[in-house]
């Protein structure tokens, strides 16, 4: 039987979040093509982080359209490995983003000069590997740990006794590692980030402003998609069960992904002009750019 709530939400991720995000794809290609800021190429791998996630996104709403998993076995471990490893190489490259910003007003002139774009890039490849190891429990879980086939097909879900014996210390260390570490940093980043640039006076209110947005909307993305599905793993090692609202939770982490792009637009004058200007030559027009940003 269908599971509408679950298979409501992945079908507005998925159309929200596939234009919005190919379009911050195209408007980060072109950013990095003309002055590659570090910045830039950590939110064009967080574009690609979601859109990897939206790719993959299908396999997810065929399993809430039919109530089980109908697909081959190996494609729920690949969905499922997908789904986890972007929710934190998403944690991991926003808190990226916040030191970055951080670190450009607190030590402007020292920073300037040390910030280069391959940072950037060593940093994104760390990332990357670090969240699929971590994630590569999926593959452990469901391989090493065969559930019994008798039963109703799930897809990462009714684990045995051997499973969870496994799962859970690791879930924990998720939580800690790539969420509770991450999510502290981004906090006191963005905090003093917001702190220090009030008190300069030679830059204007509407930078400022979308300055702001960018902190508190990555903050907000933190706490309200990743959260409360982090939670879970606390309550689930101790309770040495996974909690039956987990997978409600998990519904908000598929936010992010319609999420990032709109803080992206909202927040960034660049940004905004660039996507602009795509937009406008694929409807085969001509973009005169605004002067006054």
């Amino acid at each position: 039987m269908a599971n509408y709530p679950v298979l409501a939400v992945y079908i507005v991720t998925f159309l929200t979040g596939l234009p919005c995000n190919l379009l911050a794809l195209a408007a980060f290609i072109v950013k990095v093509r003309r002055k590659p800021l570090p910045t830039d190429i950590l939110l064009l791998n967080l574009t690609v982080s979601d859109l990897i996630f939206l790719f993959f996104l299908p396999f997810k709403i065929s399993e809430a359209f039919y109530g089980h998993w109908v697909l081959p076995r190996l494609l729920c471990s690949v969905s499922s490995f997908v789904f986890f490893s972007t929710i934190y190489i998403t944690t991991l490259i926003l808190t990226a983003v916040s030191v970055d910003r951080y670190l450009g007003v607190a030590f402007p002139i020292m920073y300037k000069y040390k910030r280069q774009p391959v940072h950037a890039i060593v940093v994104s490849v760390i990332f990357w590997v670090f969240s699929s190891a971590h994630c590569s429990i999926v593959y452990i879980t469901e391989l090493l740990y065969p559930r019994d086939t008798t039963m109703e097909p799930v897809c990462y879900d009714n684990f045995t006794d051997k499973q969870l014996a496994v799962l859970l210390p690791v879930r924990l260390e998720l939580c800690i590692v790539l969420f509770l570490i991450p999510l502290i940093i981004s906090t006191f980043c963005y905090l003093n980030f917001i702190r220090i640039l009030n008190t300069l006076p030679n830059i204007s209110p509407q930078k400022k402003l979308r300055a702001i947005g960018m902190a508190l909307g990555t903050l907000l993305i933190f706490i309200l998609c990743f959260l409360p599905y982090n939670i879970s793993h606390i309550v689930g090692y101790v309770n040495q069960k996974s909690p039956e609202w987990r997978t409600t939770v998990l519904l908000l982490s598929t936010f992010n992904a319609c999420l990032d792009p709109i803080i992206f637009f909202f927040s960034s004058s660049s940004f905004q002009e660039t996507s602009k200007e795509i937009c406008f030559k694929i409807l085969g027009k001509k973009y005169m750019p605004q002067t006054n940003l």
